[in-house]
């Protein structure tokens, strides 16, 4: 496949164990000009989330991207962790040497308005994380939409959740910036756990990455092994980072792409089936909070009939998803990287 101009992109991560697969592909394709990475809480704390990233930069030969940290907690819920899917430090506890690289000087809602107001080109914007620092940014400095290309969030579903049964984490972790995401009036792909959960990497493409000796191509390797050694069994917790695994054979775990499927979706959009429909976040306390309401109604029923319409946002809702074309798109580019 060939490739344009490198879209400038920035990346708003709780980097846990995809978000890393995610920046890994990120600062290794060609199309992607990786300008920033900001940070959030969500897969572990937001200093752990800056550790992990930076780390994951320096192990990717990744160059100077500003990295920043960003908020503590959600706007309103108090914050819960992912340590049950990502491990104690958010990275599958490998024991990864801390990082060389420091965060820059600014904080995340300063850095992400300083370089998409400088990006020559409008910026694609791609949260995997719960999505307080977007909501922070919209609210703060609205004229930054002006020079965003696009929005591609991983989060949210049409269908089951994973954090309840209808909500998604990231959404569910902090809902009223999801919601205010949904304001933002700017093109915006909702990359949702209806196609998150089928990109899975065969085993024996995880234990080629894991013996490989390039640093990158064997950190994407042990991140993808990072999974339940049960056969059958998938690990569902989190949602913008939980990640789908199934047993190839005895002691042979394939790996989900998880967040890095959204990246996938960037550089090449045709590989995802998308449908624009109306979006709405649940926000009302009870079992339903957190959850994407997607209407996928051919016609109106008769609520609206009878209470009137509502304003909901457009979104191109992520629906099907060519999973060899991603495998493939994500193996070529983390492994082809380490060469660059």
């Amino acid at each position: 496949m060939t490739y344009g101009p490198p879209i400038p992109v920035i990346i708003d991560c709780d980097t846990g164990v995809d978000d890393a697969l995610a920046l890994l592909f990120a600062v290794r394709h060609p199309g992607i000009d990786l300008r920033a990475v900001t940070c959030v809480a969500g897969n572990t704390d937001v200093d752990g989330v800056v550790r992990n990233t930076l780390t994951v930069l320096e192990t990717a030969g990744a160059p100077a991207v500003p990295v920043a940290r960003g908020a503590e907690r959600p706007l309103i819920e108090a914050p819960r962790s992912a340590a049950h899917v990502h491990g104690h430090d958010g990275m599958g506890d490998l024991g990864l040497p801390a990082p060389r690289r420091t965060p820059a000087d600014v904080d995340a809602v300063t850095l992400l308005r300083r370089e998409i107001l400088a990006s020559p080109r409008p910026v694609t914007l791609v949260p995997t994380a719960p999505l307080t620092n977007i909501a922070l940014l919209l609210r703060t400095h609205p004229e930054v939409t002006r020079n965003i290309e696009r929005i591609v969030f991983m989060g949210g579903a049409a269908g089951a959740g994973n954090a309840t049964p209808v909500a998604e984490f990231n959404v569910w972790h902090d809902p009223e910036a999801a919601a205010i995401l949904l304001t933002a009036e700017v093109p915006i792909t909702m990359y949702g756990l209806d196609v998150f959960n089928r990109v899975v990497v065969p085993a024996a493409e995880v234990r080629r990455l894991r013996a490989s000796t390039e640093p990158g191509a064997r950190l994407a390797g042990d991140l993808l092994a990072h999974r339940p050694a049960a056969p059958g069994t998938t690990a569902g917790g989190t949602g913008g980072t939980a990640v789908h695994a199934t047993v190839d054979g005895p002691g042979e775990a394939a790996g989900g792409l998880g967040d890095a499927g959204a990246l996938c979706a960037v550089v090449d959009p045709e590989g995802l089936t998308t449908h624009r429909l109306p979006v709405e976040v649940s926000l009302a306390p009870g079992p339903a909070r957190g959850q994407t309401v997607v209407d996928r109604r051919s016609r109106i029923g008769e609520s609206e009939l009878h209470e009137g319409t509502r304003e909901q946002a457009m979104v191109d809702v992520g629906l099907k998803v060519d999973v060899p074309r991603y495998v493939k798109l994500y193996l070529e580019t983390v492994e082809a990287g380490g060469t660059r």
